[in-house]
């Protein structure tokens, strides 16, 4: 989803700002710390972050920072990168369509409302649903629809190491956060779409 459908780094911003305030939490986030730690997982991130927390102090921040998500991203969003609907709405025609993404549990769904894709996207799982890593969320997935040839198309080497986990063909898009090497990759949303449909 970050880095790969869309960009919503600055609302996440805002929300990480507005919780610092509100919690009294010295200092502040910028947009260039937070894309250094899109995809993380969030006991990892949360744990770099504050180090001097405890973990429970750690899970009240989050838990802050994703009540001011909640109430922001639906109608702040993020930025859809160029072809992302177009791509979806043609894609989803051929394919089955899913989303994983290490984010709180409720914002692979506001994304998907807020960018009108519900009827492309078979189906979607957070990282806040259950705390586990991509490679188990992308399997329960995988046996829920019974999936036969899946491929996993992300944004940084995170998301490469999660699909050899998995394991997965991983397909790289370099217009996201990171830089990895895929078995296929990508400098546009565009590209990638046209290269599926014309297989």
């Amino acid at each position: 989803m970050d880095g790969t459908l869309w960009d919503a780094t600055d609302t996440y911003t805002k929300a990480w700002n507005i919780a610092y305030k509100k919690l009294g939490l010295e200092g502040s986030m910028s947009r260039e710390r937070l894309n250094y730690y899109m995809g993380w997982e969030k006991k990892k991130l949360f744990a770099d972050i504050f180090p001097q927390k405890s973990e429970q102090e750690r899970e009240q921040i989050a838990d802050c920072i994703d009540q001011i998500q909640d109430e922001i991203i639906p109608t702040e969003g993020g930025k859809l990168y160029d072809g992302v609907v177009d791509g979806l709405k043609a894609l989803s025609e051929k394919y089955k369509l899913f989303i994983v993404s290490n984010c709180p549990k409720n914002t692979i769904k506001q994304m998907i409302g807020f960018a009108g894709i519900g009827s492309y996207i078979t189906d979607e799982f957070a990282h806040g649903v259950n705390s586990m890593p991509k490679n188990h969320n992308i399997r329960l997935l995988i046996e829920k629809h019974g999936l036969k040839t899946p491929v996993y198309v992300g944004d940084t080497e995170g998301d490469k190491l999660q699909s050899e986990l998995t394991p997965l063909p991983f397909i790289f898009v370099s217009y996201g956060f990171g830089k990895a090497e895929g078995i296929l990759n990508f400098d546009s949303f565009v590209d990638f779409s046209a290269y599926f449909l014309s297989l």
